[in-house]
């Protein structure tokens, strides 16, 4: 049930980042969630979109462009919602490598977005501990 995430190594310069949004949504894709780290001389560009295919055809012109599969777990929006999580997956042994969150159309519902060691013993032990965990096709029915 992991989601597909996409990653894209930009410059660290002015405009780079308007360039690929603006890419992106001319093409009418829409950006679900986004994460930017960076470093002095580039940024990696995470983002969760809705036509993955079209996302990776328009920013590999400029860049390298990569697919990465992570977790998207429903959580309640209020205090220690995400500590639940993370405890379920610390008590299993699971590294989270980083973490991002993003919100949708479901009232008090927030999700966050989790790349861990262990795609497949995160999402069972989530599942066993009653948290809800999306795929892409999850996606569509969560957000405009």
């Amino acid at each position: 049930m992991a989601i597909t995430q996409l990653s894209a190594f930009l410059e660290n310069t002015p405009g780079t980042l308007y360039k690929a949004i603006t890419a992106i949504s001319g093409a009418g894709i829409n950006i679900r969630a986004l994460s930017v780290a960076d470093t002095r001389d580039f940024g990696i560009l995470r983002v969760i979109v809705s036509d993955i295919d079209k996302t990776i055809e328009i920013l590999s012109d400029d860049t390298v462009v990569t697919r990465t599969q992570v977790i998207a777990v429903r959580m309640s929006d209020k205090a220690g919602a995400l500590r639940e999580i993370l405890s379920v997956l610390q008590e299993a042994g699971i590294n989270i490598e980083y973490v991002y969150a993003f919100t949708a159309n479901a009232a008090n519902s927030a999700y966050v977005v989790l790349r861990v060691n262990d795609i497949e013993e995160a999402e069972a032990i989530l599942a066993k501990n009653g948290q809800q965990t999306l795929s892409d096709k999850d996606l569509n029915t969560i957000l405009p």
